[in-house]
């Protein structure tokens, strides 16, 4: 809440609020005490002090929320990473565990690799002999 840029109309009566009021931006126009009536303990301006503020402790900076909001961001993507690093060790582990493991199916999958090579390389080869016969009866029509 600390962080609105536009507030007409508050009212956090009746609401059990406690500890203390937010600092910024447009909470610091609400001057009139009565919004924070019948909470328990609400404290800081406009009301009372809080208990730190007695013994000369500064007021914690505004903008604390979006501090909060930026460690979640990290602590998330921490996570994310985490997450992602976990998920590559198993599906890595997964496939080459099960190939290392199981005889048949390692000689299924470099047999099925080893086919996959030789369709691309028979492909290649006869695209390149396309393109020569192409290319030399171009040749040879424009020298007749």
């Amino acid at each position: 809440m600390a962080s609105l840029t536009l507030l007409n109309h508050l009212n956090l009566s009746y609401n059990n609020l406690s500890g203390r009021i937010p600092s910024g931006n447009q909470l610091q126009t609400l001057d009139d005490p009565s919004i924070y009536r019948d909470n328990p303990a609400p404290c800081g301006r406009p009301i009372a002090k809080c208990p730190g503020d007695e013994n000369g402790t500064p007021n914690p900076p505004s903008g604390d929320d979006e501090d909060d909001d930026e460690d979640g961001a990290e602590a998330e993507m921490k996570w994310f990473y985490m997450s992602m690093g976990t998920g590559f060790v198993v599906g890595f582990w997964g496939v080459c565990g099960t190939l290392v493991i199981k005889e048949s199916w390692r000689h299924a999958y470099f047999r099925l690799v080893y086919d996959i090579k030789e369709w691309l390389l028979l492909v290649i080869q006869l695209n390149v002999a396309r393109l020569q016969r192409k290319l030399n009866l171009g040749r040879s029509q424009h020298q007749t």
